[in-house]
């Protein structure tokens, strides 16, 4: 059967998403000081559901008011907000449109001064180049992992309530379930951690729970890393084993990324070594997309490196994946599904970003901030400007940060 990228996707849970075309989690950093939604997260989504998008998930919403990736976060614990996350809701359904709300707890990552205290579920530091910006984690309680479990199920649930399409469990990027996830990061000895078992534990109780909250007809995904990109951590065997497990659970579809901050492979910074074939097939995890559907048919999602129609008609077609994410190019040109979906190349090209200061381009986190930038532009009601200098951003985003933080430190305070 020939696929098209206007072909409709039903999944597991009886759900259709319109078109194979999803708008990937990214962070937009646009909440309130007390991380509420604003008008200009609703105009961002609007503006991308008017733009074609099959699929619109949100980013990085956090389950826990003490635990926050960073300034602008959206916080989601209880039903205090219904009226704007109703209002989010119904933004990112518009011309047909359908949006699920990624829901994720940063652990250890997040910045010196953010939180009153971060945890993980080991005290393991980061690697030495990055504990000037993160600090040293406490471990995790039994209490506390019971507790958090909850949380995530609990935010699942009035989502549901506010009308969302679906939600997405972050279970990737070195966040808190992938922490739990490496045995870089997860060094307890107790249930949840020690053997792959033990380890993934964690990530099968999340879902467990936010499955038990919302029910069985309303769609649950998870973004899990392929692997950590790090010696000795979490491997392609070791996910290929939690994928198997959430696929017998009734997981309605699975993101593939990798990487974390110490090693940013879902940024590309691996593409370079990668073989000619899989550069040819542009999309960064596409080899390991293929052993998953070796073992598993739950619906699969890959996004980063898809740069031509022809691309992501071959990757759906050859069975690879069933669903196209977009995650840097729509920030730039949130228009591109409509092009895409009438077979049109994109205007504006993703290109990489270099500053020239080798201690950010190593780590790749101004790839997150420069796109950032755009997608604030949007919720300001204007167009993103696709050329950028880099620079230019680094001082801005040195600028608003150290004040996100300022004001993120009083707010605790």
């Amino acid at each position: 059967m020939h696929i098209e990228l206007r072909d409709p996707l039903t999944l597991p849970c009886g759900a259709t998403l319109p078109n194979r075309l999803v708008k990937a989690a990214m962070s937009e950093a646009l909440g309130t000081q007390d991380n509420r939604v604003t008008p200009q997260i609703l105009r961002v989504y609007r503006r991308w559901a008017i733009g074609g998008i099959g699929l619109n998930i949100t980013g990085n919403v956090m389950i826990d008011r003490r635990a926050r990736a960073e300034p602008g976060n959206i916080v989601i614990e209880d039903d205090r907000d219904m009226t704007l996350l109703r209002q989010w809701a119904k933004a990112g359904q518009a011309n047909g449109s359908k949006i699920w709300v990624q829901i994720n707890h940063p652990g250890k990552q997040c910045p010196k001064g953010m939180n009153k205290e971060t945890v993980s579920p080991s005290a393991v530091p980061f690697h030495k180049s990055l504990q000037m910006m993160f600090a040293t984690p406490r471990e995790l309680t039994e209490a506390e992992i019971l507790d958090l479990i909850a949380r995530w199920g609990r935010t699942a649930k009035v989502c549901k309530e506010a009308g969302f399409d679906g939600v997405q469990i972050h279970g990737a990027h070195g966040y808190l379930i992938s922490q739990f996830l490496s045995p870089l990061s997860n060094q307890r000895t107790d249930q949840w951690g020690g053997s792959a078992e033990n380890r993934r534990r964690f990530v099968l109780a999340v879902y467990d729970e936010v499955r038990k909250q919302v029910g069985p007809n309303f769609p649950v995904g998870i973004k899990l890393n392929s692997a950590d990109f790090q010696k000795g951590g979490f491997s392609e065997e070791e996910s290929l084993a939690v994928i198997q497990e959430l696929t017998a659970r009734g997981i309605d579809m699975i993101e593939i990324s990798g990487g974390t901050y110490e090693a940013p492979a879902m940024t590309g910074a691996r593409s370079q070594s990668k073989k000619e074939s899989t550069i040819k097939r542009e999309a960064y995890f596409i080899d390991f997309t293929e052993k998953v559907r070796a073992v598993c048919k739950v619906p699969l999602m890959l996004t980063g490196g898809f740069r031509t129609v022809g691309g992501m008609k071959e990757a759906l077609n050859i069975g690879a994946v069933d669903l196209i994410g977009l995650a840097r190019s729509i920030a730039i040109e949130p228009d591109l599904p409509k092009r895409l979906l009438d077979n049109k190349e994109a205007l504006h090209p993703v290109k990489p970003l270099i500053t020239g200061v080798k201690a950010v381009d190593r780590t790749g986190l101004l790839e997150i901030q420069w796109y950032t930038r755009q997608i604030h532009r949007m919720g300001k009601g204007k167009n993103p400007v696709p050329n950028e200098h880099p620079l230019k951003v680094l001082f801005f985003y040195i600028l608003e940060s150290s004040w996100g933080l300022f004001k993120a430190r009083k707010l605790r305070a």
